[in-house]
């Protein structure tokens, strides 16, 4: 049996600096899909050899933040004395915990000279016994991802959080969670099946695509009913379509989210922001998280 598709909607316009951004979750329809409580799709776009693209040191708590990179590279600075980059297919995961300061800048790849940038940043929402944990971080490059070949020579899916067949990511998870890239070559049709109850979407960053016998347009988010089921995604275009397919079991504590904080109450963000401003998360040292990565 196929899942039914409860909503599909677009993003809304969120741009920094030189990038151009989609504020894809939260949305009008729905807060969350599992522990996935906000996405941004950095559509993909052709830049200068000089970028404004950072966002400047902001605090995290109560969260990990990923940073998926199709094209381009991410620095990352932070209070915990963590630096990397990663490179066009890379991954950067931070879990906020009980409060970081984050820096991180989206540029041109300078590895390959490519000129375009396309990422995705997710929050993934902690259980409470997680929020209070110390921060922790992994840079992860292009060939650490897990990824295999679909059937009949369908494309690929690449496992970006959680667990696919014999695909495992390095990303540590604190509830029941996947996000998976899927790459269907024209003409080609792969199906997945979900759990009852596992909350589940689907994007389309740059193409249309076919899912469970519906046409959607590249840009859309899509939500589906928590019944298991089957999602079939055919590609009847003349080229290669990309879905992100993303979601878990459903968050069971209360959600309170302001600015860049998620908790489970109003008096844990007040309690946040008093730690922030009586500087407990800590600073960023430039030079020395760039000079001993």
């Amino acid at each position: 049996m196929k899942r039914e598709t409860s909503f599909s909607t677009k993003g809304q316009r969120a741009d920094i600096g030189d990038l151009t951004i989609y504020r894809i979750l939260p949305n009008r329809y729905a807060s969350a899909v599992g522990p996935f409580v906000f996405l941004d799709h950095i559509v993909p776009k052709l830049h200068p050899a000089v970028m404004d693209s950072g966002t400047g040191a902001h605090p995290h708590r109560g969260i990990a933040t990923l940073s998926y990179i199709i094209e381009g590279e991410d620095e990352h600075f932070d209070s915990a004395g963590n630096y990397a980059k990663v490179y066009s297919g890379g991954i950067q995961w931070m879990k906020a915990g009980n409060g970081i300061i984050h820096d991180e800048t989206l540029n041109i790849d300078s590895q390959t000279g490519n000129n375009r940038t396309h990422a995705f940043q997710f929050w993934v929402n902690l259980p409470s016994k997680n929020k209070a944990e110390k921060p922790a971080y992994l840079a992860i490059q292009n060939n650490e991802v897990p990824q295999k070949g679909l059937p009949n020579n369908a494309g690929w899916i690449k496992v970006i959080v959680g667990n696919y067949e014999d695909l495992n990511s390095k990303i540590p998870t604190y509830s029941e969670q996947f996000l998976y890239h899927i790459q269907l070559q024209a003409g080609k049709n792969f199906t997945i099946s979900m759990d009852e109850k596992v909350e589940l979407a689907a994007f389309l960053p740059t193409k249309n695509a076919i899912l469970n016998d519906v046409e959607f347009q590249a840009g859309e988010f899509i939500e589906f009913d928590r019944t298991a089921g089957e999602i079939v995604i055919e590609n009847e275009l003349q080229e290669d379509t990309d879905i992100i397919l993303f979601g878990g079991e459903p968050y069971a504590e209360p959600i309170v989210a302001e600015g860049p904080f998620v908790m489970n109450s109003s008096s844990e963000i007040a309690e946040a922001y008093r730690d922030f401003y009586a500087g407990k998360y800590g600073k960023i040292n430039y030079h020395k998280s760039e000079s001993t990565s």
